[in-house]
């Protein structure tokens, strides 16, 4: 089916502005202290040289080592990590996609394309199920974009609607601003942005081993990316969909 491209849907998100009180001299020193620790302790080749970002290279010799069995979560887990290692086009536009199974170009994407088409990876539609659950609970949707009727163009794409549909079908879980051991990988989290926008992504494991610091795949812009970034901004949503 031909793709067509009719509207815009939303901007790229904006990373939040980092201030840090550090005075430059002391700075330096830390990152070459940093640094140093990070080459003796072999880590270098899974952090990014110039982010906390981690390598394509390195997302899949993490698969390989850790996601090996034939369970859901497993599988799922994989298929998270292993959208890291796509080139994507931060891309907010609607398009005319096929239904059920339906997808936009795929060196396109935002941030719910991240969350679709990892369960997808392991058969579960979003894009049916929320066409689905609309249907039988259309007034519990969000009505942000003056809704009459379903659209599964677009309606699963949009981070709101999936937050509806994961509390409605999935676990609710505590939104905690601080604790990082409240969060599992295989959760699904919703920020708001610095500038208003909703976010959306996945919690995943630290690359580094024995780091029991939740890491989030997502992508805020420049392609889906693993980063330390959970409480950049504020979190609006924490769920848990069973994958059995």
């Amino acid at each position: 089916m031909q793709l067509r491209q009719i509207e815009y849907i939303g901007s790229v998100p904006r990373r939040p502005e980092k201030k840090s009180p550090i005075k430059p001299l002391f700075a330096i020193f830390v990152l070459l202290l940093v640094g140093f620790g990070l080459y003796k302790f072999g880590v270098t080749d899974l952090i990014a040289s110039q982010s906390n970002t981690v390598s394509k290279s390195s997302a899949q010799e993490f698969i390989a080592k850790n996601y090996v069995s034939e369970t859901k979560y497993d599988q799922f887990m994989s298929a998270v990590l292993d959208r890291t290692t796509h080139t994507i086009s931060y891309d907010p536009a609607y398009y005319e996609i096929a239904y059920p199974m339906g997808d936009i170009p795929a060196h396109k994407g935002v941030c719910t394309d991240v969350v679709i088409r990892s369960f997808r990876a392991i058969g579960v539609d979003l894009q049916e199920l929320v066409h689905e659950d609309m249907g039988q609970h259309f007034d519990s949707y969000p009505k942000t974009w003056d809704l009459t009727k379903r659209d599964a163009n677009i309606d699963h794409r949009r981070v709101p609607n999936l937050q509806n549909f994961f509390l409605r079908n999935g676990e609710n879980l505590t939104i905690s601003q601080t604790n990082p051991a409240s969060y599992k990988p295989g959760d699904i989290v919703t920020w708001k942005l610095s500038h208003g926008a909703p976010h959306i992504g996945i919690v995943v494991p630290s690359p580094v081993e024995d780091d029991p610091t939740p890491w989030i795949v997502h992508n805020i812009g420049i392609g889906p990316q693993w980063e330390d970034c959970l409480f950049d901004y504020q979190i609006t949503g924490h769920y848990r969909y069973q994958l059995d």
